[in-house]
C-alpha cells in the first residue's frame, strides 16, 4: 500500500513492481487534459488521468494476469502487455496515454503500482517479468 492522498502537496509514494525504484504520483485535474504526474528522481512523466479507470476496465476484460511489459517510448512494447495497450490505437484514447513526447513510455512500469495501491489490481513482485490483474 502506498502513502499519500494523490495531491500535489501529498503525492502517492509508490515503488515499481520489483520494489527497486521509488517514485511519486499525483492527480493534476486542472491540466488539459487532466493528468497523472509521475516524478521519478529528476524525471517528470505525465499520463492521462483517465488511464486509471481505462486500464482498470481493460484489465477486468482480460480476466487473467497480463505482463507489464514496461518499455521506453523509443522501444517496442511486448504484444499483449500493459505497455502495448497504453500506446495502442485500439485503446479508448486511440494511442498514447503518455502526454510528454519523448517520455510517453514506461506506462507498464508506473501505472500498475498505482492501481495496486488504490485497491484496483494486484501485481506480482518478482525481480523481472511482473504481471498485473484486476481485483
Amino acid at each position: 500500500m502506498s502513502e499519500g492522498s494523490g495531491t500535489r502537496d501529498d503525492p502517492w509514494r509508490l515503488t515499481t513492481a520489483p520494489g527497486t525504484s521509488a517514485y511519486t504520483m499525483y492527480r493534476d485535474e486542472d491540466a488539459d487534459p487532466p493528468a497523472l504526474v509521475c516524478q521519478v528522481g529528476s524525471t517528470r512523466l505525465t499520463y492521462r488521468l483517465r488511464a486509471v479507470e481505462d486500464l482498470t476496465n481493460w484489465l477486468r476484460a482480460q480476466e487473467e494476469w497480463v505482463p507489464l511489459g514496461a518499455a521506453d517510448e523509443q522501444k517496442p512494447a511486448a504484444e499483449g502487455s500493459v505497455e502495448a495497450w497504453g500506446r495502442s490505437q485500439s485503446n479508448p484514447v486511440g494511442g498514447w496515454y503518455g502526454l510528454r513526447k519523448g517520455y510517453r513510455g514506461r506506462f507498464g512500469m508506473y501505472l500498475p503500482p498505482l492501481l495496486e495501491a488504490l485497491g484496483l489490481a494486484e501485481m506480482t513482485h518478482d525481480p523481472r517479468n511482473n504481471r498485473v490483474r484486476a481485483i
